[in-house]
């Protein structure tokens, strides 16, 4: 998943195409095995999601766009990467998902090394060159001409995912320092504070506000970690300070401000960010679902994906809606998508939960990566390849994390 973009952008642009799917027959085989030694155990949600997943593939092809590739790219994200999760959760277990835990801290640190090259290159360098070997660059619009660099992923949004896996990931080692080798956590916080504005992100922005907000309910939860809070500031405070005197961050620093302001301008100030970039248009998209004009059934699984722009039109655009809750309406209809929307909320509220009852206990990790799980699962844009294996990958971690060190 990291470095995917890396083959379909530098090493195989000729295969750019079927890479975009190499996570899949990966997915199938082990959801194959799984099976086949009784791992992927039953439950509601996989079960409510497969069969609107099955029943919207027939109503795409007899009732929305008939496109049998497109039915199928659209089903996949349903029938194979949602289960996935909780296979990954059955099979690993806590101290696994801490080590993962540590190689993402270990990549965040070249990853920012890659964004600094590729913020501080022109679209032509081979460093920022596109999917297929694109010379006209890989990079989206971002401030003062420059542009958001995308890393080893085929857009910027891996970027922001990423680190914003590795925010959550970092605040937790500082909690529990002993786990982690301290030059790596040191260079990967200093890799995040740089990272952000060579981003140009405000998701991951305000992707990392999160993760100190729950880091910070950690702290009035149990005071005997207000130390190493208080501590964990005064250090990124330090950190800040030093990398203000340093030119290249400062740069960034401006071009990520100038982003900043004339986004939030254009989108209403910062209320109107958070109603309609985190919140994602929600209730808007449930409410024109309800009193719209579109088929019962949707127009059909897939449409609202980049590849069934595609493969339908020619062209890559939102057929559908670029909001996912939008989207998913609009697929399969007001009534499945609903559906699919209520399983993803209640296996979040599950997390939640589950996460807020072990950080009573002294287990603060669930709670942490449940930080970045809370912004993808509910409503990330599963229909682009790189968030669903974000959000694919979070799911297990958490389910994981929240089982004991054991292994089975």
């Amino acid at each position: 998943m990291i470095f995917e973009g890396a083959l379909r952008k530098w090493f195989l642009p000729g295969l750019a195409a079927p890479l975009l799917v190499i996570r899949d027959p990966i997915a199938i085989f082990i959801l194959f095995k799984a099976w086949q030694r009784g791992i992927l155990l039953p439950n509601i949600y996989i079960g409510v999601t497969i069969i609107v997943a099955i029943f919207s593939f027939y109503t795409a092809l007899f009732l929305g766009h008939g496109n049998l590739p497109v039915a199928v790219f659209g089903a996949r994200i349903l029938i194979v990467h949602f289960p996935l999760m909780f296979v990954m959760g059955a099979v690993f277990c806590r101290e696994d998902v801490i080590k993962v835990g540590k190689i993402s801290l270990l990549i965040a640190i070249p990853m920012a090394v890659l964004i600094a090259l590729q913020f501080y290159s022109s679209q032509s360098a081979w460093v920022n060159r596109g999917v297929g070997g694109d010379i006209e660059g890989a990079g989206f619009s971002g401030a003062l001409g420059y542009s958001r660099p995308p890393g080893t992923f085929s857009f910027t949004s891996g970027v922001t995912q990423f680190y914003g896996l590795v925010g959550s990931y970092l605040v937790y080692f500082w909690f529990d320092s002993a786990k982690i080798n301290r030059v790596v956590l040191f260079g990967a916080t200093f890799a995040l504070m740089v990272a952000i504005p060579l981003s140009i992100s405000r998701s991951l922005f305000f992707s990392f506000l999160v993760t100190l907000l729950f880091a910070v309910i950690i702290t009035l939860v149990n005071p005997n970690q207000l130390g190493k809070t208080i501590g964990a500031l005064i250090g990124l405070a330090l950190l800040l300070l030093i990398l203000a005197q340093v030119n290249l961050f400062q740069t960034a620093t401006e071009v990520f401000t100038a982003r900043f302001e004339n986004a939030n301008s254009s989108e209403g100030g910062v209320e109107g960010v958070l109603l309609d970039r985190y919140l994602g248009g929600l209730a808007g998209a449930i409410l024109e679902g309800a009193e719209g004009d579109m088929p019962f059934f949707g127009y059909g699984i897939g449409m609202g994906t980049n590849v069934g722009s595609m493969l339908l039109t020619g062209e890559m655009t939102f057929l559908i809606a670029e909001g996912e809750w939008g989207r998913l309406i609009g697929e399969i209809g007001f009534l499945m998508g609903f559906i699919i929307i209520l399983v993803r909320i209640m296996f979040a509220l599950k997390l939640t939960l589950a996460s807020f009852n072990q950080m009573f206990q002294g287990n603060y990790l669930p709670w942490m990566l449940l930080s970045f799980a809370l912004l993808i699962i509910p409503q990330g844009q599963w229909a682009q390849p790189t968030s669903l294996g974000f959000s694919t990958l979070i799911g297990g971690l958490m389910i994981a994390s929240l089982r004991n060190s054991e292994k089975k």
